[in-house]
Parts: structure tokens; sequence; C-alpha cells
């Protein structure tokens, strides 16, 4: 299964799971509000690899609000411009604290896959950790039905959580 149909089948699964309607009228809509944060701590270089995958038509809208500017993340007239206010809008609404000190976010850039958007970050110099503390409100400002879904895998333990709006604050032990 490719990561497509895996992302495709996780938001079907959260349908069933919240009695989501199936189908929607609305052209370009879609029935569910669901984000995924990945976070692997890669213990040779001492970094975390972070990834957030987001759907590009709720993003767009987002950013576009937020900066009062167009938004096409798949044909940008300014990819500089646009970089900036990804990485910007991303290091404001996630934020990560490892053993009491905020981890500031590197920005790596995106990439499109199907009708979604992955945007890298990293974070250097991180000795291993046995907690990490989340805060995520990725796009509630766009939709109260969001769901901000976080994985952190370190040292081969992988743990989640489900962050739905109002929730915004998570901490994960390994």
């Amino acid at each position: 299964m490719n990561k497509y149909s895996a992302w495709m089948m996780l938001c079907c699964l959260l349908c069933i799971q919240y009695n989501l309607p199936e189908h929607s009228t609305a052209p370009a809509a879609h029935p569910y509000y669901v984000s995924v944060t990945e976070i692997d701590y890669n213990a040779a270089k001492k970094e975390l690899e972070i990834a957030c995958k987001i759907f590009t038509d709720d993003f767009e809208q987002t950013l576009k609000t937020v900066y009062n500017t167009k938004v096409d993340l798949y044909k940008p007239e300014d990819k500089k411009l646009l970089d900036k206010q990804i990485a910007g809008y991303i290091e404001k609404h996630l934020k990560l604290n490892i053993g009491g000190k905020n981890a500031a976010l590197s920005y790596v850039g995106y990439d499109i896959e199907g009708e979604a958007a992955w945007c890298y970050f990293f974070v250097p110099d991180v000795q291993p950790f046995t907690s990490i503390q989340i805060f995520n409100n990725l796009l509630y400002s766009y939709k109260e039905e969001q769901i901000n879904l976080i994985h952190v895998k370190t040292n081969g333990t992988r743990k989640s959580t489900r962050l739905s709006f109002p929730d915004t604050d998570a901490t994960l032990q390994f």
C-alpha cells in the first residue's frame, strides 16, 4: 500500500469513527479535516526530523486568510515567499518542548503528494529524550472539526496521540 492509499484509508476510518458524512456536495470539499505530524528522532544526527501532512485545499485557504494573499501550493507565483509563509505558519502552530527546552523548528521545504502537502522541518542538537511536550493547533482557525494526529518515534518506540479542537497540548512519555 502506498502513502496516498494509507492516507485515504485513514481519512475513511476517521469518517466512520466520528460518523462524518461520506460525501460532500461542495466542489473540492471533503468530509474530514485532518493533519498528520510525524516526528522521528535520528540518534545518529542527534536531530528531530519532522514531516507535517496537510490537505492542500485546507492549507491554501488557511494561508490565504492568515497572510491575506493568493496562495497556490501547486504552482506558486513566488516560491520563496510561499516557503516563508509555510514556515512561519507551522512554526507558530506546532511547538515542541524537550527536557524543558523549546525546540526551534528549521524549515526544509515542502512537497505535494496527491491532495496533500508534506512540509518538512528538523531540529538540530537534540539529546535522547524520554518525554516530549507538543503544542499543535494546525488549521484550528480554519475548521473546528480539525483533527491533528501526531506520531513520535524515538529509540525504536513509536507513540501517537490525537488532538481535536479545542485541545492543543499533548505529552508523550517513552
